[in-house]
């Protein structure tokens, strides 16, 4: 299961390699919500570390940015973007949304964050108790007489339809593309 993101308090910690490397791990956390893109946001950075002529970044510790947006010396272009269309999901798709893009999906790096959201939305079917609660559906959804899916393999058909055209984690469902 994923972390909820609260975007609105994404965070960083930022230091430099050359303070670092001198022993020190002076650095400030920089709300990311206090600037407009990332352009703001490194200028920010370059205001707390002016007693150096050309301060490397070292982006030493962060909260509430997901994975694949940010490492020790990178951060990523679209870093706002994401971070703005996650704050306009509810808890659930945001999880699910992630969840998807975790499993190497998509990168949240890369790319238009509106395609990459529908993207996922085509993708994903929902959110099940576990998978047999999905084939439970499945099956509910057929025209079958109602004496037949008392007899239906529910688990077996589960294995096999998460074996090839679905995936799951934390009781999401997705289309295996």
């Amino acid at each position: 299961m994923i972390q909820q993101i609260n975007t609105s308090e994404a965070s960083i910690y930022v230091g430099t390699y050359a303070k670092y490397n001198n022993g020190s791990i002076f650095g400030e956390w920089l709300k990311l919500s206090d600037y407009a893109d990332k352009k703001e946001f490194y200028t920010a950075c370059k205001e707390l570390h002016r007693d150096e002529t050309d301060p490397e970044f070292m982006f030493q510790n962060f909260e509430n940015i997901p994975k694949g947006l940010i490492d020790e010396s990178w951060i990523s272009n679209n870093i706002f973007e994401v971070l703005e269309a996650l704050e306009d999901m509810d808890e659930s798709r945001q999880e699910a949304f992630l969840i998807w893009c975790n499993n190497g999906h998509r990168k949240l790096s890369e790319g238009n964050i509106d395609d990459l959201i529908s993207n996922f939305e085509d993708d994903y079917l929902g959110e099940y108790e576990d998978e047999e609660d999905f084939a439970f559906e499945l099956v509910a959804e057929m025209d079958l007489p109602e004496f037949a899916k008392t007899y239906f393999d529910y688990k077996a058909y589960a294995h096999d339809l998460f074996c090839g055209d679905y995936w799951s984690d934390g009781g999401h469902v997705f289309y295996n593309t």
